[in-house]
């Protein structure tokens, strides 16, 4: 919410992607006809206005069976001191003109809107819990995550080792400028033996009406930029990270790396280095796993699919990568037949069928050469 009318404007509306963890696998709240759930946030502070209204409800008198909880379900969730009327919501909306983004200006970047017919401002900040105002704001902001990350969970902000990078819009009302959250993202800096960190994205969330816009490669690449100046840093990765952060990191990291001097395409073609690895880590703070898929996108684009040699040779430079996990496998396999009884090893030896590793190999080819090509896709138009 911007304006007051925001509050009638269906277009500022977004649902949540997931419920399951506020009602339940089933994402189901019992008892109610026309249940509608609302909660308001001011666009900049994030203050919450939050309101139930529904056409009917079941009676414990006459029915038999109590209705869910639904308020102190949601109550769990934000933090108290919200509005549950109208007017006090509008009362704080006209004070908004005095709230500043937290923290430490990293970035300025614009997005041409077409719908405005005009370029967008956006800025990312570095944020820590000393920053004035900032818990509080933060404890908004986090319920977000229950809504749109499937396995989100709220962190301990006393930890000091968080750090909180927030990206916002600057818009003018009334001849003011104003700021509205976009989305954020909080890292963990892990401490590596003897005198290094490695920081771990935790969580990142780009805000529905925001999505498709460019803001998380934006921030993702803010965020290597930040680390990469720091000689205690190590690598940077990401905790149990999302296909569609895959993707993005994909991207951020091949635009980071294309035109370090050890991935020029005469050396592309000859393999994966260990100078690859040294550079991208030294150099951009990007561990070996990660530089491998590099390697592998920027092969890509220097290789001729259409020459027979070189597909081949980047087919089965990419699968012997892949097949690392089905020679386990043949390990464990040799390991059996000194160990198990033949009806016991015919039974292991169903499971492990060659044809099928084949296939399965195959089809992991294709589907990351698509990945692949989408990114440099993506590169291209950048």
């Amino acid at each position: 919410v911007r304006f007051p009318e925001d509050l009638e404007d269906d277009n500022t509306t977004f649902n949540p992607e997931y419920s399951h963890q506020v009602f339940g696998d089933d994402e189901v709240a019992f008892g109610y006809k026309g249940l509608k759930i609302l909660l308001y946030y001011i666009a900049g502070n994030l203050s919450t206005l939050f309101r139930i209204g529904y056409t009917s409800k079941v009676n414990e008198k006459f029915d038999c069976v109590e209705a869910d909880d639904v308020e102190s379900k949601i109550r769990e969730i934000i933090p108290p001191g919200f509005c549950t009327n109208t007017d006090d919501f509008v009362s704080l909306l006209e004070k908004e003109v005095n709230f500043k983004p937290f923290g430490m200006l990293l970035h300025t970047y614009s997005v041409h809107n077409e719908e405005a017919g005009e370029d967008i401002t956006y800025q990312i900040y570095k944020a820590d819990m000393t920053c004035p105002g900032f818990r509080e704001y933060h404890e908004r902001l986090q319920t977000f995550l229950m809504w749109f990350i499937e396995t989100a969970s709220f962190i301990d902000v006393d930890d000091e080792r968080w750090n909180y990078f927030l990206v916002f819009e600057k818009y003018n009302k009334d001849g003011a400028t104003l700021f509205a959250t976009v989305g954020y993202m909080t890292v963990y800096n892990y401490y590596v033996y003897p005198d290094k960190t490695r920081p771990r994205v935790s969580q990142m969330l780009i805000l529905p009406p925001f999505q498709g816009e460019g803001h998380g490669a934006q921030l993702l690449e803010t965020v290597h930029r930040y680390y990469m100046s720091s000689p205690t840093v190590l690598d940077i990765t990401a905790e149990d990270p999302s296909e569609n952060y895959v993707k993005l990191r994909d991207f951020v990291l091949v635009k980071l790396c294309q035109d370090l001097l050890c991935f020029t395409p005469g050396k592309l073609m000859q393999g994966f280095s260990q100078e690859m690895v040294m550079e991208a880590q030294q150099k951009l703070k990007i561990n070996k796993q990660h530089t491998r898929r590099v390697y592998e996108i920027l092969r890509l684009r220097a290789t001729d699919m259409g020459d027979a040699e070189q597909s081949r040779s980047y087919r089965l430079d990419v699968k012997r990568r892949l097949i690392g996990p089905y020679k386990k496998k043949q390990r464990e396999l040799a390991k059996m037949r000194r160990c198990l009884r033949p009806e016991e090893l015919t039974n292991q030896l169903n499971q492990i069928d060659l044809n099928m590793q084949h296939e399965q190999l195959e089809e992991s080819f294709q589907q990351l050469v698509s990945d692949y090509r989408r990114v440099l896709e993506r590169l291209a138009q950048a």
